[in-house]
């Protein structure tokens, strides 16, 4: 089985936050070694008003595939009680596989590379953080949003 370094990105605007987001990276690291990109307040994109979003990125060193790893998103927003009501509205906990390794998927289930990620900067500034060889100073002219770093995911209350 063929090691790979995956990136999934979280995010959340409804309930306990930093409890949303802790749960949220226990389920999709499983039993991979990982790494956590700092958590960052985010503007919401896609014109639903609705309250401001915490976001980070998570790094993992898996053997998992992409399809594995939307099992592991799907499992962790089920765990904050997500739903779908409003395309691009407020939710308990997003969770999108941007990356994993060089591969690419064209199922419509799971696009990798994701197919907006280089449009935000909520997904470009922690991607960035964690892996700087992905994220030019260029895509970051080019994204949109506000992003502010807030802390480690270990020190949010």
């Amino acid at each position: 089985m063929t090691v790979r370094r995956a990136y999934l990105s979280l995010g959340t605007n409804m309930g306990d936050r930093a409890t949303h987001l802790r749960t949220g990276v226990a389920l999709v690291a499983g039993e991979d070694d990982c790494r956590v990109s700092m958590v960052y307040e985010t503007e919401p994109v896609g014109g639903v008003p609705q309250d401001d979003y915490w976001n980070l990125v998570v790094e993992l060193t898996t053997t998992a595939t992409p399809r594995e790893l939307l099992e592991r998103a799907r499992v962790a927003e089920a765990a904050a009680h997500r739903t779908r009501d409003v395309r691009w509205g407020p939710r308990t906990l997003d969770v999108d596989v941007l990356l994993v390794g060089d591969l690419v998927s064209d199922d419509p289930e799971i696009l990798v590379p994701h197919p907006r990620m280089y449009e935000r900067l909520f997904v470009l500034i922690p991607l960035r953080e964690l892996a700087p060889d992905l994220v030019t100073d260029d895509m970051l002219t080019h994204a949109v949003g506000a992003v502010r770093a807030l802390d480690t995911l270990g020190s949010l209350g």
